[in-house]
């Protein structure tokens, strides 16, 4: 994961002041990464800010649960499409931390058309001695250079910079809705409302297309896919959440494009509590494997719902979320909240959930 495709954007704090705060401060998604060290959020600004766990200590052991900002940098900024004639937003839609390798933790995030690969790494040496260059940086004239100079490193102020390693674009017609990384640690998916794209980490131009639920005829549409998230173990398996509040099960291995499922899941709707907002709260917002990957659990605009996978017929588990809102859905669809997005997340083990 070498190759640079932006300048690296070094970690000087460029918060704006609270007092002032925007549109564009509204964190948009959050999320930690696989240790629990490292908090990442995102914003309608197309910022990226992580935050890094305070380590506890015998003076203040209460700090252990306090994050401070650790890195912040510009992930997207707003661009116009000028073949549709279309703005594209800034808005960090998703982001997914990679399994740390080494020293340096990546991460990738998108907005609605374009996934980055970052790369988050600490400095405190830096090289002096070269040869080309003076002290401040700049190129010296060959007739100065009277001898050769071994570069050395030299302690300095610990600096947290974010690089751009890779920018996966040009794939998708529809606003991307989400991002998994495969347990492979080599592939993920991007998915927007008709299409989930096979990306692999190294390769910026091609994708392979492995879901297409768009019709001949648009008219004839009856959903959309609002998540799509790999198994936690078996990198062949994946599932994808649709607006109907269905859930399906999908395994590579059968066939290139997964068109159709392997299990299918969906609670029956009782025709007696059934009206006009019915189809819009059953809408699913967000799906989550379990760690084991032997459950699945989803979010709804009023429930959260665990699925075995083993049983296709109905959830093992029914949250309610917010039930007191059920005799306010007409005021909150003519103010559109009822269209608004909520994220769920299992703690650490399996028998807890967090939305």
């Amino acid at each position: 994961m070498e190759e640079e495709t932006d300048t690296p954007k070094i970690n000087n704090s460029f918060l704006r002041d609270h007092n002032y705060a925007t549109e564009a401060d509204v964190i948009s998604t959050v999320e930690f990464n696989p240790s629990g060290e490292l908090l990442a959020t995102g914003d309608k600004g197309g910022r990226v800010v992580v935050f890094q766990r305070e380590q506890e200590t015998k003076s203040e052991p209460q700090r252990r649960g306090e994050y401070n900002v650790y890195s912040t940098f510009q992930s997207h900024d707003p661009e116009f499409d000028y073949l549709k004639s279309l703005e594209v937003e800034e808005k960090i839609n998703k982001i997914r931390w990679l399994p740390q390798q080494n020293a340096a933790y990546f991460l990738l995030s998108t907005n609605d058309k374009t996934v980055k690969l970052w790369k988050i790494r600490e400095r405190d040496r830096r090289p002096e001695g070269y040869n080309l260059k003076d002290e401040d940086g700049r190129i010296r004239h060959p007739s100065t250079i009277t001898s050769l100079r071994v570069p050395v490193l030299q302690n300095a102020d610990l600096m947290v910079e974010a690089t751009a390693r890779r920018v996966f674009s040009n794939a998708h017609t529809y606003h991307i809705n989400s991002i998994s990384v495969n347990s492979d640690f080599q592939t993920y998916i991007s998915t927007d409302d008709l299409r989930v794209n096979l990306w692999n980490l190294e390769i910026t131009d091609q994708s392979f297309n492995i879901v297409d639920i768009k019709p001949c005829n648009m008219e004839d549409l009856t959903e959309v896919i609002t998540a799509a998230e790999f198994h936690p173990q078996q990198c062949n398996t994946l599932a994808y959440s649709s607006s109907r509040g269905s859930i399906r099960l999908c395994d590579m291995r059968k066939q290139a494009l997964c068109d159709t499922h392997c299990k299918f899941f969906e609670e029956p709707e009782d025709p007696s509590t059934r009206s006009f907002f019915s189809e819009i709260i059953s809408s699913i917002s967000d799906i989550k494997f379990s760690h084991s990957g032997r459950f699945l659990m989803t979010r709804d605009y009023l429930t959260v719902k665990v699925w075995d996978l083993n049983m296709e017929t109905r959830p093992v588990q029914t949250y309610q979320v917010h039930d007191y809102l059920r005799g306010k859905l007409c005021s909150l669809y003519e103010n559109d909240c009822i269209f608004d997005k909520f994220e769920c997340v299992w703690n650490g083990s399996d028998s807890h959930t967090q939305n």
